[in-house]
């Protein structure tokens, strides 16, 4: 076990050992991509060689491009060509099932590559305990996922509905590696069912985000679309703290912030809502919320992160129209009708009826809220200073 800076570590743990070749997993951020560069370097400086292998991602980087040979930036041809490659590729592909074998190789290492040092605790690297509630691991990952392949088939239908077991809740584990990319998109094709192909799409758009990252590095610091890296953003401090502890007076955009702060974890519709609050709402730099979604989230993921604000705040590649605004009771209404989740994450509301729950401050006659606040601002006011905002830019 190495702790250290990899461009000192790497080159000379590999000189030590007297290797002829360093492969590692290719990676698609621009902080990865520098790292690797630089330990690259140094290898070959010292006669060794460097390979980077596939490894996060199905088909990487540059191999599913436009017939003009240039990175996709709207989804749907990228996926159409995703899929049309992949089965080309993958066609015989089957997962590996003879563990035992694997089991079978020796782990005997010669004297030089015994430990250097002692294997470091999580605290001696900088981490800190948490207890928000997520199991790591490959057999927590592979308990969740034989939990979601039972119900794939109603993905479709329930994915959007936050109070509901819709979703896979498999995306730490690819996030961190314990489960493979391969594997997942075998198992979705497999099903070959509507659920499945709604999943496998998903998976889709994670790639799409992954190699749009390593063609435009500068979204991490900017808006893909040049017309709106200037946008005259009102960046009220005291409306973002609201909106990150979960008072905004707005339900659902208040269940998944406070969900998303006990841990760590927010629903992938509500992840739209939340930010599209914050920015065509209260009308706060994108990249405000991209920063604490990135502090929160167990399963943050640059490019996803990225890619999903920009596409929120309309202000990336194949985003949504600018015009196209979340109306936060609506979204609650059509997709916590009963109100299920919302007591979940805002006890104060538990009490109200399905109806009044989405907006309190609707109601015909007062209702006791009890100490929740009130909306901190008008959507539908707020909707036109967006509009304004957007035109005035584009």
């Amino acid at each position: 076990v190495l702790h250290g800076d990899a461009q000192t570590e790497i080159p000379a743990f590999a000189s030590r050992i007297q290797a002829a070749r360093v492969v590692c997993a290719e990676d698609y951020e621009p902080q990865a991509i520098a790292r690797d560069a630089a330990v690259a370097q140094q290898l070959e400086r010292s006669g060794i060689a460097w390979q980077a292998v596939t490894d996060q991602v199905m088909l990487p980087k540059s191999s599913v491009m436009t017939l003009q040979g240039k990175p996709y930036s709207v989804f749907t041809p990228y996926k159409k060509a995703w899929l049309a490659l992949a089965a080309e590729r993958y066609a015989h592909w089957q997962p590996a099932d003879d563990w035992a074998a694997l089991a079978q190789v020796q782990t005997g290492l010669p004297p030089q590559w015994r430990q250097i040092q002692a294997m470091p605790t999580l605290a001696d690297i900088g981490f800190e305990r948490q207890t928000l509630l997520q199991s790591g691991g490959e057999t927590a990952a592979q308990a969740a996922l034989a939990d979601f392949m039972a119900r794939m088939h109603y993905y479709a239908d329930l994915r959007d509905f936050p109070a509901k077991k819709g979703v896979s809740y498999l995306s730490a584990h690819l996030r961190f590696g314990t489960l493979s990319i391969r594997h997942l998109v075998y198992l979705a094709r497999q099903a070959d069912n509507a659920g499945a192909a709604v999943w496998l799409s998903e998976l889709i758009w994670r790639e799409f985000y992954q190699q749009f990252l390593y063609h435009h590095p500068h979204v991490v610091n900017e808006s893909f679309q040049v017309q709106y890296r200037h946008l005259a953003w009102e960046n009220n401090p005291a409306w973002f703290a609201r909106w990150q502890n979960g008072t905004t007076g707005y339900p659902i955009v208040d269940a998944a912030m406070r969900q998303l702060s006990s841990s760590g974890y927010m629903h992938n519709r509500l992840r739209m809502v939340a930010a599209s609050f914050l920015v065509k709402d209260l009308l706060i730099d994108w990249r405000w919320g991209e920063a604490w979604f990135a502090q929160q989230l167990l399963d943050f993921d640059l490019a996803a992160n990225n890619g999903g604000w920009q596409w929120a705040a309309s202000t990336g590649c194949d985003a949504q129209p600018y015009f196209r605004i979340f109306n936060p009771v609506a979204q609650s209404q059509k997709f916590d009708a009963n109100g299920h989740f919302i007591r979940r994450y805002v006890p104060e509301l538990a009490h109200l009826d399905s109806k009044t729950i989405h907006a309190p401050w609707t109601a015909k006659h007062p209702v006791d809220t009890r100490g929740y606040p009130p909306p901190l601002v008008d959507h539908a006011v707020q909707r036109e200073k967006a509009l304004a905002l957007f035109k005035k830019r584009g």
